[in-house]
């Protein structure tokens, strides 16, 4: 087993999200990459980008906006995001979302003008 404290882990700034690395290879997860995302209010949408695999988002506060079409999803609420799926991610509410991430370790992360941006930090 493996423990990752929630004071201990590593955490990256983008603008207007932070990421709380989780469950990853370089923390004792050959399979599986995990991560908590605190999703500023009032964000606009993000880049977008597409994974080689299936994402699981599961909001546990607030609500954000997933995908080019903008899929609501609310505290309590899971988004399963199939590989090659366009994602972009937004906070239209008044609080900050907090989403928690599942994916399958070893994925890689494309930019939408095709620009490969390999496996982030937060998963490595």
């Amino acid at each position: 087993m493996h423990l990752i404290e929630a004071t201990t882990a590593p955490v990256f700034d983008l603008p207007g999200v932070a990421f709380t690395a989780l469950a990853s290879p370089s923390r004792g997860s050959a399979q599986l990459c995990t991560w908590k995302l605190t999703v500023e209010a009032g964000l606009p949408p993000t880049q977008p980008h597409s994974l080689d695999r299936d994402e699981i988002f599961m909001v546990t506060a607030g609500a954000v906006l997933i995908g080019a079409e903008g899929t609501l999803v609310r505290a309590g609420d899971a988004l399963v995001v199939p590989a090659g799926t366009s994602i972009q991610l937004a906070n239209p509410g008044d609080v900050d979302a907090e989403v928690y991430v599942a994916i399958r370790a070893g994925f890689t992360a494309t930019a939408a003008d095709g620009t490969v941006i390999g496996t982030p930090p937060w998963a490595a």
